[in-house]
């Protein structure tokens, strides 16, 4: 893959507030916090030129500028429940071209995602260059018979599935491990999807996104399944 001449950033927002785990992104995880692990993988990428937080916490200012990443503080108006998360990726890109730094792409890597990996944010990069696309998501396979409930009344969404579900006609998630988006479509759309919006397919332990305290144990279960597993990779004689 030749890599294109444009500058990528990848941002990590990082907000305070939190109900369902307080303090959710610095929540230990296997010895660390939480954000760490999305900082580690970020600094493995071929293609981010810088990686930055967005975060309206002193705490976890402090925590990811002890792990080298760069800290850019979040408004409180852009860091409440209800505000959409591009209203901190735009904040980052216009602190930035301020500064002379002015990103052709954004990579969007929420920290709740733990085992995401370099080789997939590459991956992601690559095929925002490949296909021309303006976006590109990751999203993980569902093979479920999935509906929609309407006064106690139960309608699938796709008539007629098979009962097996290796014969399903699969449908895709959403996964939240990473987003993609030229700057352009991010700051005409105020969105990170554009209309040429591209997908890649992520294993099934990349997408656990963190939202509630089981999530925590099931992420740090994966994470010692996978260095137990690592540990047995090697040459067999």
């Amino acid at each position: 893959m030749v890599r294109f001449a444009e500058k990528v950033i990848g941002v990590i927002p990082a907000r305070r507030g939190s109900k369902g785990v307080p303090k959710k992104n610095i929540k230990p995880l296997l010895g660390k916090p939480l954000i760490a692990h999305t900082i580690e993988e970020a600094r493995k990428s071929k293609y981010l030129d810088r990686i930055v937080i967005s975060t309206d916490d002193p705490e976890i200012a402090e925590i990811c500028g002890e792990l080298g990443a760069g800290v850019v503080v979040r408004p409180s108006e852009f860091a409440t429940d209800t505000a959409p998360t591009e209203l901190a990726l735009i904040h980052v890109v216009e602190s930035l071209s301020r500064g002379g730094y002015e990103p052709d792409v954004v990579v969007t890597l929420e920290p709740t995602s733990p085992l995401r990996t370099h080789q997939l944010i590459d991956r992601c990069i690559e095929v925002l260059w490949e296909t021309g696309a303006d976006s590109v998501i990751s999203v993980k396979k569902i093979d479920a018979c999935l509906g929609t409930i309407a006064e106690g009344r139960f309608e699938y969404l796709i008539k007629n599935q098979p009962r097996r579900r290796q014969d399903r006609e699969p449908l895709y998630l959403e996964s939240s491990t990473v987003y993609v988006t030229r700057t352009e479509t991010l700051l005409e759309r105020g969105s990170v999807l554009g209309e040429r919006l591209y997908a890649v397919v992520v294993d099934e332990d990349e997408a656990i996104d963190i939202n509630t305290p089981l999530d925590l144990v099931i992420a740090e279960a994966v994470m010692r399944w996978r260095q137990g597993r690592g540990s047995h990779d090697g040459p067999t004689h």
